[in-house]
């Protein structure tokens, strides 16, 4: 992975190239979050450091984060919370956190690429590319961007509601979350329409 894309289009007169992800679309509990990121071509000497959020363990991707946010000429994120997500369901909600990302950016992109699983449509040139996140660097940066933010928030919530262990599974139906929420029942960050939970517990 390496920066030829968002350069290629730069060459053709786009400026501002900017990479939005998403994470959260799977948990029982918890906000969606979406990263937006511009990078900046000239403060590159970390791009070997960035990969698909997913692909990097903890220590690798708070670094990556870090030196996103550090150099980076803009970055944002859009959160969703979950009562969103049981009102207007996932697909549209991804929608609606890409949209706040991108609107929070302090310079306006003249390009965006997202991954193409959003299938979510902007008003300036945009490209949706299947598994944006292993592909193309500015994508990977926001993935990080909102993988980060999203656990920084779960951690919180831990403290909250500490008897479910959100700070361990983020959220995600491990064995442990559905059992606590089989002991406990659900709390007010869990998603309530969401079908895995329906599925699974009802």
């Amino acid at each position: 992975m390496d920066y030829s894309y968002e350069q290629n289009l730069m060459n053709r007169g786009f400026q501002f190239v900017c990479g939005i992800d998403e994470a959260g679309r799977g948990p029982l509990a918890g906000p969606l979050v979406a990263g937006a990121v511009i990078l900046d071509e000239k403060k590159n000497d970390f791009f070997s450091l960035i990969n698909d959020s997913k692909l990097l363990n903890k220590n690798r991707r708070q670094a990556a984060f870090d030196l996103i946010l550090k150099n980076a000429k803009c970055w944002a994120v859009g959160v969703v919370t979950n009562f969103e997500i049981d009102k207007h369901g996932l697909a549209f909600a991804n929608k609606i956190a890409m949209k706040r990302a991108w609107k929070h950016l302090a310079l306006k992109p003249n390009y965006i690429l997202s991954d193409y699983m959003a299938k979510v449509y902007f008003e300036t040139s945009f490209e949706l590319i299947v598994d944006g996140d292993k592909k193309i660097l500015s994508v990977a940066s926001a993935s990080i961007v909102a993988k980060v933010i999203r656990d920084r928030m779960m951690d919180a919530f831990a403290r909250v509601y500490p008897q479910y262990g959100f700070e361990r599974h983020k959220g995600y139906g491990t064995k442990e979350h559905l059992s606590k929420i089989r002991e406990c029942g659900l709390c007010p960050i869990h998603r309530r329409t969401f079908e895995p939970i329906k599925a699974k517990l009802f």
